[in-house]
């Protein structure tokens, strides 16, 4: 037998511990157990209960190479199952205020807790002075593999009272349970975010390209994302001629197709040109539509996101040729999809409330 720890260990609030690493969690130390003297259930802690609230106690660590004799003299006696966690292992007052290094080995020990005294410096509660201890307390270790805690004997109501509170506080999770209900949080928290985009996204997660592309891909969805997957499906090739001919319907419709600019413009559009003056400058471009006395003006009712239908109060109007000269540019996307999506959604604006039937135009002409 070697002695670790003896001395007079200052207590608080009837606490003091045996740890290893710096994880103490002291509420659920004797969570599920038989007794409620020595918490073990938190990996490499022992939760130590004392009857004395505040105040100095008689404290003894002993090392046994074996089980030692039970010595009946004690009043309460209980056993728990132990392991360090870290090599740095030692005796520790609330708090932190003070500590003992106990020579302990990374192995499974048995530790058996005693004490005597405990209802007498309960019922004194604080010891001011440097009197004789009120109350007594032996640790021993000694290697064992792990076993149940139990409780050896029981004679104080202290020791009782503590003994039901472990037994009716739930028991902590398990390392394994801790991990399964990380991984179900992960879990929800990523379907709650899929959904969160999917109906950002008109019903659905887009793809990675859809997500990355930029321009009005996000619009687009909310308007048809069906017809979003059926442009992202096709051919660079077909896809820009759908921007094309997007950028063609929507200058029909505005209006702007029978300007010889805008007729270049489309022409040099299909023969996959860059575009000419003013629209090879896109700040030149919107000064020419607002400016210029031969662009027609019209309005069209402007079309909402949501797509829900035109029965809520009338939308606001916009100018129809704003809404349609940005399926000119979108004609010449360098990115043949962007270009396809971004030319369908000014169509779409251009259109207003009647974009439905011509993006079912678009359909037809995919098909």
């Amino acid at each position: 037998m070697r002695i670790l720890f003896n001395g007079r260990p200052h207590v608080h609030y009837r606490q003091i511990y045996v740890a290893s690493g710096l994880n103490l969690d002291l509420t659920d130390a004797c969570a599920g157990q038989s007794n409620g003297l020595c918490g073990a259930a938190v990996p490499g802690s022992l939760f130590l209960t004392t009857g004395l609230h505040t105040g100095h106690i008689a404290f003894t660590v002993e090392l046994h190479e074996k089980p030692p004799p039970l010595d009946e003299s004690w009043q309460e006696i209980v056993e728990v199952s132990f392991r360090p966690v870290e090599p740095d292992v030692a005796l520790v007052q609330w708090a932190g205020e003070a500590a003992w290094p106990l020579d302990l080995e990374l192995t499974n020990y048995r530790v058996r807790y005693c004490a005597t005294g405990m209802d007498q410096a309960r019922e004194a509660d604080t010891i001011l002075d440097d009197g004789p201890p009120l109350d007594r307390y032996l640790l021993q270790f000694w290697p064992s593999p792990p076993a149940p805690d139990q409780v050896v004997k029981q004679t104080s109501d202290s020791a009782a009272y503590w003994h039901d509170i472990a037994r009716k506080t739930t028991p902590p999770p398990t390392p394994e349970e801790k991990a399964e209900a990380k991984r179900r949080e992960q879990l929800a928290l990523k379907q709650a975010k899929d959904d969160r985009e999917a109906e950002r996204w008109g019903g659905r997660p887009p793809s990675e390209r859809l997500r990355t592309l930029g321009g009005n891909v996000w619009g687009m969805a909310k308007l048809d994302r069906d017809l979003v997957d059926a442009v992202e499906a096709i051919s660079p090739d077909r896809q820009r001629m759908l921007a094309r001919w997007a950028a063609r319907r929507a200058c029909t419709e505005a209006g702007l197709v029978v300007l010889d600019s805008v007729e270049r413009a489309l022409a040099a559009a299909d023969r996959q040109e860059p575009l000419p003056a003013p629209f090879d400058d896109e700040r030149q471009a919107w000064e020419w539509l607002l400016r210029d006395d031969q662009v027609p003006h019209t309005t069209v009712a402007q079309v909402p996101l949501d797509a829900n239908g035109f029965d809520a109060p009338p939308a606001p109007r916009m100018l129809q040729q704003a809404m349609a000269l940005p399926a000119l540019f979108a004609a010449v996307d360098t990115d043949p999809l962007r270009g396809a999506l971004d030319a369908l959604f000014a169509m779409a604006h251009t259109f207003g409330p009647a974009y439905r039937a011509v993006f079912a135009e678009a359909r037809d002409l995919l098909a």
